[in-house]
């Protein structure tokens, strides 16, 4: 993993857990968390906007987006032009993620898998490179 990645994160209520612990697992990583900011109820696309337009702008190199089932903040976030969302619950689906599909933002399902298992989906994600070449011209078709 590149030292120095600039990531957004969000999430929602069920997700709020999860966030807080990643927000201390990485320390070569540079994290603008754009909330929520506590467990109590919240709407998932007002955080899944916030981090797709840092991403989409280039103010991060990623996002990161957690919910219950990680659906909502990856249907959310694929509204924008410049994003592709992946749900991830686990490191093998995030592989094909970047490698394959280019994906810009990992999407997580806090009440799908463990902690554990999300620092090491992050891990792999922020890892693997785009390999380009067939898969860049399926990636060039996704946007309308």
């Amino acid at each position: 993993m590149k030292n120095g990645l600039k990531i957004a994160i969000g999430a929602d209520h069920a997700g709020f857990d999860y966030k807080q612990a990643i927000l201390g697992m990485f320390d070569n990583i540079s994290f603008k968390d754009y909330g929520t900011y506590s467990s109590e109820s919240a709407d998932y696309p007002d955080f899944a906007h916030l981090v797709a337009t840092a991403v989409e702008s280039g103010e991060a190199d990623f996002g990161i987006l957690l919910c219950g089932s990680a659906n909502g903040v990856a249907m959310t976030a694929n509204k924008h032009q410049g994003i592709r969302a992946a749900l991830c619950w686990k490191q093998d689906v995030a592989i094909p993620a970047r490698t394959h599909n280019n994906a810009n933002v990992l999407c997580l399902p806090a009440r799908h898998m463990s902690l554990e298992e999300a620092k090491k989906t992050i891990e792999t994600f922020l890892t693997e490179e785009f390999e380009g070449g067939r898969h860049a011209r399926r990636v060039d078709k996704i946007s309308c």
